[in-house]
């Protein structure tokens, strides 16, 4: 999960230039994220501290304030209707754009009408749609690839592979 992370925010406008800052910062090349060695223990250890560094997540800070121990990750298939009933987290961002539902099928209809989040414009989801629908293909899924796909659902294929925690104690963390 720290790699897929990693590796999709290293690609995000928003995102990508800090995460790059730190890597310089730790003499660490972005290879480390691109093409991870999952059976390397020391780039295990240096992507894990660079996660805990960038959004606190060893430390249980920022973000993943509260998150589980014991989420188990594991890729799974989805199909497009069940693509769609995927929830985005109780960050306020996302519970905005989506008019309180946090269901990323409703932030279609509010992104196309102008909605604007804290004034931060949604019309980059319009784009990635579009980008999506003419056969673009994104890294594994976070909340604004999730976007993109419901901004495009004709244009799903008739399954995703996603990775998905579980943890019989999610519900205890806040953005859950």
């Amino acid at each position: 999960m720290i790699a897929v992370f990693l590796a999709t925010e290293l690609a995000s406008v928003r995102h990508g230039p800090r995460l790059r800052e730190l890597l310089v910062g730790q003499g660490l090349r972005e290879h480390i994220l691109l093409a991870p060695e999952l059976t390397n223990p020391p780039e295990s250890n240096w992507r894990r501290q660079l996660f805990d560094v960038y959004r606190g997540y060893g430390s249980r800070v920022g973000l993943f304030a509260g998150f589980p121990d014991d989420v188990r990750w594991e890729w799974v298939t989805l199909t497009p209707s069940e693509l769609l009933r995927v929830m985005y987290i109780a960050y306020d961002y996302w519970v905005e754009l989506s008019g309180g539902s946090r269901l990323a099928a409703d932030a279609p209809a509010r992104i196309r009408a102008g909605a604007a989040p804290f004034r931060v414009s949604s019309e980059w989801a319009i784009g990635f749609g579009e980008i999506f629908a003419a056969g673009a293909r994104f890294p594994p899924l976070i909340d604004a690839r999730l976007t993109a796909y419901a901004m495009r659902p004709d244009a799903l294929p008739s399954e995703l592979d996603v990775m998905l925690g579980t943890s019989p104690h999610i519900a205890q963390w806040g953005l859950y």
